[in-house]
This record gives C-alpha cells, structure tokens and sequence, in this order.
C-alpha cells in the first residue's frame, strides 16, 4: 500500500513532463511555421511593395488674372462652380478703354489723311519737274535759235545774254523742283497709303486699344472648378491681381512622401495603388509613379537645416514621389486638393528610370483664350483707310464716328 502510494506521485510528475515537452514542442513548431510563413509572405510578396501614409493630394491651381486694370462690375462665377475653358469669369468696366479706342480711330484717320497728302504731293512735285524740264528744253531750243541768227546781226548779243540767262533760270527751276521730289519720295518710300509707316503706327494703337476692350472680359484659362475666389464687386483691381483660382480635377496626382530607404528599387512607371481616406478602403485608385523629387523637402524648406553646426541627430529624410491617376477613376471618385492617402508602389520590376529620360513632347498644361483673333479690328482698320483716302464724305462719316 505504501508503496503504490509512493510511485503514483512519481508517475504523475513524469506524464506531466511529458505532456509539457509535448506542448512546447508544438508551439515551437508552430512558431517555426509562423516564422516560415511570414518569411515566405514577405519574401514572395511584401518585400516587392512599398508604402507610406504620409502621401496627400496635389492638383494645378491656375490662377485668375487681368491683363489691364478696371472697375469690377460684374463676377460670373463663385467658389465650386465649374467653368470651361474661355468662359467669362469677371466683367471690368471698359468706357475708358472704348474712348482710347475711338480715339486711337481718329489719330488713324488722321494719319491717312496727312500720308495721302504727302502722297498727293508727291505726284504735284512729280508733274512739275516735268514742267520744268519742259520749260528748259524750250530755254535751250530758243538759245540754239538765236545762236544760228548771231553770225547774221538778227539777233543781238544782248538778247542772246536774255536766253542764256533764261536756260540758266529753268535748269535752276528744274534742280529745285527735282530735290523737292526726292524729298517727297523720301517721305512716301516704296509703299502704298496702307504701308506707309506712320499709317501702320496709328494702325497698331487702334489694335492695341481694341486689345484692351477685349481684355476687360476676364476669361477662365481651363476648365475645371473654381476653388478660391478673391474678387469683390466694385473694387479697382491692377494687371496681374490674383482673382480667382481653377483647379482642374481631372488633373489631380498624388504626392507621396517615402523614405530615403525605401527608394533603391523605385523607378517611373512602377503601377500604384492609393486609398483615399475620403472614400475608405471600398474605393481602389490606380496610378503610375510620374517621376521622383529631387531633393527631400528639408532641402527646400525656406530655412534648411543646418547639420555641420552644434549638436547633430540624424534623421531619415524623405523625398516626394509624383503618382499620377487614371483619369476615369478621377471622374467616377472625384478627389480634393490636400486629401490624406494611402500608397502602396509595386517595385517588382525595377529595370525603368530614376530620372525622366527626355524632355516633355507637349506642354504639361496649356491654354489658348490668349489666342486673339485680330480679324474684326484688321477689317475696321482697313475700313477707315479706305474711307479716309477716297472722296471727302467717306473721311467726314469716319471722323464723325
């Protein structure tokens, strides 16, 4: 009995031993499993993936300018409207520069009027050195004359002295006559009335006040969405005030700050994954890296870092990565400028560039409400060439406009 006793005790501790060796066999089996698969998961699949957080929105935001100053009168659109591209966005005042215009229309006219002139001289001083060398080739058929009758006493020496001095006279008349027509030719040159310099100055001072009125129409560059307005009604703005800002949101890209390390295997091209924390994980976006910063943005802070004086800690830097977005995902998710994002960028392949190899084939962005079409101002000026060197009534009706 003591003995049976003695030995149970004995045999329990060596079960529960073994039970225990067991378990911690197992769990280190399944650690080691553990350990297996998340080497394989990364090996096979993270390891092939970066990503950061730190990655926000960024878009254009083209800005409203006037090209001329003005009174404000009217604003056609206010913050989140969309606007196309040579929409009317603001109306300023234009009756100053309609004067300048009208103005600028007579100094043209008068213009014409005055080269016409001196074109209409210029044939008067024409016809009269023609005269004038008709007057001397008669001067000198006289002088020949009475030259033939001396040797027969019918002609005196004192009336020969009077043709001499008469052919003397119409060759100084015909020297006059030709230096007042160089002088006039001088004026006209080789051109027409429409030509003519003076005429072309006028002519651009009428374009150039016609350029004003139009410009008193400040139009949208882009389309896209106005996202800050900075104009009032009734104030005095100068060329080059801020206005209004567009954002075109089909243009909207993703800057994602990674770190230093995590760059060796980036390249352009790589596809990209973002979430926007708008939208949550229910909304993928798919993308491209565009291109990598170059520099990281301590390098360009307005006050660097100074790290060869006093006490120094390294930090990891990061740098910007420029992602681009498919445009059609853009239109179904629209975005916002300053969003926070998740991005995840496959470096798989890493065969690409660090760097844009060659210069942009086209412009990154462009507009062409600048593009004026100077037709309409070309005809009137045309017009009041015209009117001004034809008959009186035609100068009279431009001037009375």
């Amino acid at each position: 009995m003591d003995a049976s006793v003695s030995t149970s005790p004995a045999t329990d501790a060596t079960r529960l031993q073994r039970q225990r060796r067991t378990w911690l066999l197992l769990l280190a089996v399944a650690l080691g499993l553990m350990a297996l698969g998340t080497l394989a998961w990364w090996w096979l699949y993270a390891s092939h993936y970066e990503t950061t957080d730190d990655a926000y929105v960024a878009g254009d935001l083209v800005g409203v300018m006037s090209q001329v100053q003005g009174t404000v009168v009217s604003i056609a659109a206010d913050e989140t409207d969309r606007v196309q591209a040579g929409q009317q966005l603001v109306r300023l005042d234009a009756t100053d520069y309609r004067i300048a215009l009208q103005d600028a229309e007579q100094q043209l006219a008068r213009a014409v009027r005055q080269v016409h002139t001196v074109f209409a001289n210029r044939d008067e001083l024409s016809a009269l050195v023609a005269q004038r060398r008709a007057d001397l080739e008669r001067a000198q058929a006289d002088l020949a004359r009475r030259h033939g009758l001396t040797a027969s006493g019918a002609v005196s020496t004192e009336e020969l002295g009077h043709a001499l001095d008469a052919v003397n006279a119409a060759r100084d008349a015909l020297t006059a006559a030709q230096k007042n027509l160089a002088a006039g030719v001088a004026l006209v040159g080789r051109t027409g009335v429409a030509d003519n310099p003076e005429v072309r100055a006028a002519a651009t001072q009428v374009e150039r006040a016609w350029l004003n009125v139009q410009r008193t129409s400040v139009r949208a560059p882009v389309s896209g969405y106005v996202a800050r307005r900075s104009v009032q009604l009734g104030e005095r703005i100068a060329p080059g005030s801020p206005l209004m800002e567009i954002v075109p949101l089909e243009r909207l890209r993703v800057d994602a700050n990674f770190k230093e390390v995590q760059l060796s295997r980036m390249r352009i091209g790589q596809p990209v994954r973002v979430i926007s924390d708008l939208y949550g994980g229910q909304v993928e976006y798919h993308g491209r890296v565009a291109g990598l910063g170059l520099g990281t943005g301590a390098a360009f802070a307005l006050l660097p870092a100074q790290n060869a004086t006093g006490n120094w800690i390294k930090v990891v830097q990061r740098v910007p990565v420029r992602i681009t977005l498919d445009p059609k995902e853009l239109e179904q998710h629209p975005l916002r400028v300053g969003l926070s994002t998740r991005v995840r960028i496959e470096v798989r392949d890493s065969s690409g560039q660090q760097l844009a190899p060659v210069p942009p084939r086209e412009p990154v962005l462009a507009t062409g409400i600048y593009d004026t079409d100077f037709s309409e101002i070309q005809a009137r000026i045309a017009e009041i060439i015209r009117d001004n060197t034809g008959a009186g009534s035609g100068a009279a009706a431009v001037a009375r406009k």
